[in-house]
């Protein structure tokens, strides 16, 4: 509501209140490397359904031009059974601040994502001192079943990568009884469901590159800059702005 007074809002600190403009979307540079993307897969079975169905996402974005990287889960220890500075752990978290953007893939187990994928989502903590691993990056969710097509596991993921401060793209893969989708070579057969993976990397590797340099500004909160004190250039800008827009207008 442009004009309106400071009065209008008692319960505002308006220092530290923004006024977004097509501007401030704009990132300060333009980044020209090839999206960095993380994937993550839930089962450590011998023939993974769900490994496979990551490495051909992996083939379809390489051939893209992203830069990717698959993280083994096997050996990764359970949360709290040991610190954080156990070498799995601290390769997964230095893979999830290298990427821009990730893809998580896992079975449907018990109308839920595996214990090995939450596992994994939970060694990568919201913060790492004054660093979040996993906030502002993109996020790409597919799931395997061994029965007809379900979605509890993407949903299920899509809450965790909102909980993760994560951009959830709005398409994503659910493959039913994955046993018949790939070959004797494990490369996932043509179908619908592939065309599917296709898409959902198309739209991934699009955000990603869409959002990766403006991730700052979309994740700047109020409640946190008001919580430090700190208060953002385009915060100071963005009063200026109001400040000129609610001045008397003359002829």
């Amino acid at each position: 509501m442009l004009g309106a007074a400071v009065s209008d809002f008692p319960a505002l600190a308006a220092e530290f209140a923004d006024h977004p403009t097509l501007e401030k979307l704009e990132p300060p540079k333009i980044s020209t490397h090839p999206p960095r993307i993380l994937l993550l897969y839930g089962s450590l079975r011998e023939r993974s359904f769900s490994r496979l169905l990551t490495y051909e996402a992996q083939r379809i974005l390489d051939r893209m031009g992203a830069e990717t990287r698959v993280f083994d889960p096997a050996g990764l220890p359970l949360p709290d059974a040991t610190t954080a500075d156990h070498p799995k752990v601290q390769e997964l978290r230095e893979l999830s601040l290298w990427s821009e953007g990730q893809v998580w893939c896992s079975p449907e187990r018990h109308g839920a994502i595996t214990g090995i994928m939450k596992a994994q989502i939970d060694w990568i903590p919201l913060e790492i001192g004054s660093v979040r691993p996993t906030q502002g990056r993109t996020l790409a969710v597919m799931q395997v079943s061994g029965g007809s097509q379900s979605f509890n596991a993407v949903n299920t993921m899509r809450l965790l990568g909102r909980w993760m401060r994560m951009i959830t793209i709005p398409n994503q893969s659910s493959v039913a009884m994955a046993y018949k989708e790939f070959d004797e070579h494990d490369r996932m057969k043509p179908s619908g469901y592939y065309d599917r993976v296709v898409d959902v990397m198309e739209e991934l590797y699009k955000f990603t590159l869409l959002t990766r340099d403006r991730a700052d500004y979309l994740v700047d909160r109020y409640s946190e800059r008001k919580a430090s004190g700190r208060i953002p250039e385009h915060v100071v800008l963005g009063e200026a702005a109001m400040a000129h827009e609610r001045a008397p207008q003359t002829a």
